[in-house]
C-alpha cells in the first residue's frame, strides 16, 4: 500500500526543490540565501547544485512544475513572493496533479496498479482558498510597491496625509479584507518612503473608497490616493480615465456610491476639500501594478 502524499515526498518535493533551488542561484542568491528560503540546510543546497540527490524527470520535465517555479524563483528573490506563498502555490499544484488521471495520479496508478481500475480523484484542497487569495492580493500590492518606489518624483504626488496602495480580495465586505500600507507612504525628504510591509486591515480611509466604488459597481480590486492637482486630472482625463467628484464632507459610502453610479466607468476619483479637510484624488485600477502604472505615467 502506498500513499499518494508518499509520491509527494519522496518524488515532487526533492524534484522541486532542486528545481527551485538551481533557479534562485540563477537569480544571484547565495548558497546560504537559497538554503534560508527554502528552509533546509546549506548542505542540502550543496547536494541539489551537485545532483547528488535523485529527482523525477517527468515532474521536472512538466511544463507546469517548471513555470511555476521559474515563477517563484524570481518573485522569491525579488521579494514579491513571501514563503509562506510560494508553499501555498505550490500546495494547489501538488492537487492539481493528484487529480485522477493527472501527473501524480498517474505516478500512483503506476506505484499501485490496483488504482487503475477506479476512475477516482485525490483532490483534497481547493486551488481558490482563502489564503491564496489572501498571499495573491499582498504579493501584487508588493509589486505596486516596488512599481512607486522607485518612480522618480512620485514623493511631489504624496499628499499631506500621506498615500497607501490598497487591493481586496474579491469578496471583499470590509476593510479586513483590504491590503495596504502600515502607517501610509509617506515624503521623507523627497523620497517616498514606505514604512513597513503590506498588511491586511491596516488601511481604514483608501480602503473605504474603493469598498464604496465596488458597493456600487466599481469593477476595481485596488486603488491609490495622491494630491490633488487640476493639471493631474486633466492630464489623466487625456489619458483615457473618466473621472468623478465625490464630497467627502458627508458619508463616504454615500458620496462616493452617487459618484460611480453617475460614471460607472469612473477610474479617478476626487473630492476638492473643505473646512479641515485635504482634496485628495484616487486612482482605482484592476490590480495594485496597474494603479502604479498610472501614477507612474504622471511623473
Amino acid at each position: 500500500m502506498k500513499f499518494v502524499e508518499e509520491l509527494v515526498v519522496e518524488e515532487f518535493l526533492p524534484t522541486v526543490r532542486s528545481l527551485l533551488a538551481a533557479e534562485l542561484r540563477e537569480q544571484g542568491l547565495t548558497q546560504r540565501e537559497v538554503a534560508d528560503v527554502l528552509g533546509i540546510s546549506q548542505s542540502a543546497v550543496s547536494k541539489y547544485a551537485h545532483g547528488e540527490v535523485r529527482t523525477n524527470d517527468r515532474i521536472a520535465g512538466d511544463d507546469r512544475v517548471r513555470a511555476l517555479v521559474e515563477n517563484l524563483g524570481e518573485g522569491l528573490a525579488a521579494g514579491d513572493v513571501t514563503p509562506v506563498q510560494a508553499l501555498v502555490e505550490l500546495e494547489v499544484l501538488v492537487r492539481d496533479l493528484e487529480a485522477g488521471g493527472d501527473l501524480l495520479a498517474q505516478l500512483h496508478e503506476e506505484a499501485v496498479p490496483e488504482l487503475a481500475a477506479y476512475d477516482s480523484s485525490f483532490r483534497v484542497h481547493d486551488p481558490e482558498s482563502t489564503l491564496r487569495s489572501s498571499e495573491r492580493v499582498l504579493s501584487s500590492v508588493r509589486r505596486g510597491l516596488r512599481i512607486l518606489e522607485n518612480a522618480s518624483g512620485f514623493a511631489g504626488l504624496i499628499p499631506a496625509v500621506g498615500s497607501n496602495l490598497v487591493a481586496c480580495v474579491p469578496d471583499a465586505a470590509d476593510v479586513d479584507d483590504v491590503a495596504g500600507v502600515p502607517g501610509r507612504i509617506v515624503d521623507v525628504k523627497g523620497k517616498a518612503t514606505v514604512p513597513a510591509d503590506p498588511e491586511f486591515g491596516v488601511s481604514e480611509h483608501v480602503a473605504t473608497v474603493l469598498l464604496a466604488a465596488r458597493r456600487h459597481g466599481s469593477d476595481a480590486t485596488a486603488a491609490a490616493n495622491v494630491r490633488y492637482d487640476p493639471k493631474l486630472l486633466a492630464e489623466l482625463r487625456d489619458r483615457g480615465h473618466l473621472l468623478a467628484e465625490f464630497d467627502e464632507s458627508g458619508d463616504v459610502d454615500s458620496s462616493v456610491g452617487e459618484a460611480i453610479e453617475a460614471e460607472p466607468d469612473a477610474t479617478v476619483l476626487y473630492q476638492t476639500g473643505g473646512e479641515g479637510i485635504e482634496p485628495i484624488t484616487y486612482i482605482l485600477g484592476p490590480d495594485p501594478e496597474a494603479v502604479a502604472d498610472t501614477i507612474r505615467s504622471l511623473l
